[in-house]
């Protein structure tokens, strides 16, 4: 049907990458772009022979917008899936604007010096993206992204009008080291260091970092303790759901993270200011993230299951009503599948599905728009198809 650039070769992207291999009818073609042409090369050898989708490579700087333009324009992919860092989106969305190539991302533009986490930077595009005609689908990983669709959903289908979310995130998987991050350590770390903050009555409440604590009982994990933090997707959630009161983050930790990353930020080794070491700028953060476990090399290692899932209070015909949608994920099935945890299948997984949906139409709408913004039908039913089949439970236990 088409082809997609993959801009990326990270543990998200090999997830997608494979995901959109073994859907070959919507994706004849995938080319691999990253800095390290290495990486690609090495995932186009073990993917070769196994798939019908023709697999090319190309080295690329996703900071380069003149690179990126060129490199789109020879590729001339019908989609760009962005899975490469945060402080790149606005790189890849101008190259996408000038080579008029549909975008997707997983995660918000940030500023690469300052931890914030708004969408304002890439809502500016809006006009631009809808005179070209062509689409920038935001957010498109599990949270943000599938959040966003269990959203939409409950509110087509259970709700007149939604008053309370809470999205909780609980990865119950070991793997068996006393620090490490299932994702990106330098976006991890720069995440649940940052002040945390919740929607509420039409304004932003802003808390210390790891302030507030509730303890949940997640189906297949089991009690977990989890902290509310800032996310991307409560910005959008709390235009686009009508009657929204109070929408919260929620995401588990163990102590022993919680432990290290204390010890961590007591020494400097979590700034994100450049420091003079022998004569060169170096950020404490990056380097911290070169000496950590590749999260990459953490599938074979990690057992356990992820829980991760939106508890809607709203109305439905004057009555209050109750609904919890979710997912469960186990590691070790994920590793076996694609030679990843489940931290990068959930996200991988919608990425692919997100591009599948300006790939073959079904989701067609120029501009930029966060993902809750379009139907969320046939988003459901290809979770269900591709690995991360939802819950329902409509008498959830309740986050005080």
């Amino acid at each position: 049907m088409g082809k997609v650039m993959v801009i990326g070769c990270g543990g998200v992207a090999g997830v997608a990458i494979r995901k959109c291999c073994a859907n070959s009818r919507v994706f004849d073609e995938v080319c691999i772009a990253s800095r390290t042409l290495s990486k690609c090369d090495a995932l186009k050898a073990e993917l070769e022979g196994r798939t019908e989708t023709k697999i090319t490579t190309a080295q690329v700087d996703a900071g380069n917008v003149a690179e990126l333009t060129a490199l789109i324009k020879r590729e001339k992919p019908q989609v760009v899936l962005n899975l490469a860092l945060p402080y790149q989106d606005l790189t890849i969305m101008e190259a996408c604007l000038a080579a008029k190539t549909h975008y997707v991302d997983t995660a918000n533009y940030e500023p690469e010096d300052t931890a914030k986490f708004e969408y304002k930077w890439q809502w500016a595009y809006r006009e631009k993206f809808e005179k070209a005609g062509i689409t920038a689908l935001l957010g498109s990983g599990f949270d943000p992204g599938v959040t966003g669709v269990f959203s939409a959903y409950a509110l087509k289908h259970y709700f007149d009008e939604i008053n309370y979310i809470d999205i909780l995130d609980c990865n119950g998987g070991d793997h068996g080291y006393p620090f490490a991050t299932n994702f990106n350590p330098e976006i991890n770390i720069r995440e649940v260091s940052a002040k945390g903050s919740y929607w509420e009555d039409g304004h932003w409440v802003e808390t210390e970092p790891m302030e507030i604590k509730r303890v949940y009982n997640f189906e297949e994990v089991g009690e977990k303790d989890m902290y509310l933090l800032h996310h991307e997707e409560l910005e959008s959630l709390a235009l686009n759901i009508p009657g929204i009161k109070r929408i919260r983050f929620f995401m588990t930790f163990g102590e022993s993270y919680l432990t290290h990353l204390k010890c961590l930020e007591n020494v400097g080794m979590t700034s994100i200011e450049p420091i003079l070491y022998e004569g060169k700028e170096i950020v404490p953060l990056q380097f911290l993230k070169a000496v950590l476990p590749d999260p990459a090399t953490l599938g074979p290692r990690t057992k356990g299951k992820t829980n991760i899932g939106c508890i809607f209070i709203g109305k439905k015909d004057g009555k209050e009503r109750k609904l919890y949608i979710y997912n469960v994920c186990d590691h070790q099935e994920c590793y076996k599948e694609t030679g990843s945890q489940a931290v990068s299948y959930t996200t991988g997984v919608p990425a692919m599905i997100g591009a599948m949906m300006l790939m073959n139409g079904t989701w067609n709408k120029p501009g930029v728009y966060n993902i809750e913004e379009f139907d969320p039908d046939p988003f459901m039913e290809a979770l269900n198809e591709w690995g991360l089949p939802y819950r329902i439970s409509e008498n959830p236990c309740l986050v005080e």
